[in-house]
């Protein structure tokens, strides 16, 4: 078999496997607002007041359209998701949960593709007052 005809019989399984392995990345920030798709008030500590919404915002890049989950964690156990729809591959979304009295510790806002993977995350302390 010649070079040239054996890339021809490669080639579109190597760009099959590229594809299947290409997964989405996604940036993610936290804080006490958003304002045109940015986050406001980032920071990886919160004092709040009880029934405080935390948002996190999520710039994401190169993902399927469909949907992505953000995990909320709290010392390490989960405690909600949020399901957002991504109608094309670089898209800008949020979204929030409501600090309450016993919300105090470690959190975690896990962004998850629709396939499970881990596209992002950021680690934050809450002190709710």
């Amino acid at each position: 078999m010649s070079k040239r005809s054996w890339l021809k019989s490669v080639l579109p399984a190597l760009l099959l496997t590229t594809s299947a392995f290409a997964a989405g990345s996604a940036d993610v920030k936290v804080g006490t607002g958003i304002e045109k798709y940015e986050v406001t008030g980032a920071s990886d500590s919160f004092t709040v007041a009880p029934n405080t919404r935390i948002y996190a915002a999520t710039k994401i890049t190169d993902v399927e359209p469909g949907t992505v989950t953000v995990v909320w964690s709290k010392d390490g156990k989960e405690v909600s998701k949020t399901e957002l729809k991504v109608p094309r591959a670089s898209y800008r979304t949020h979204a929030y949960r409501t600090f309450r009295a016993g919300d105090t510790g470690a959190w975690t806002a896990r962004l998850v593709g629709a396939d499970g993977s881990e596209l992002g995350s950021t680690s934050f302390q809450v002190q709710v007052q």
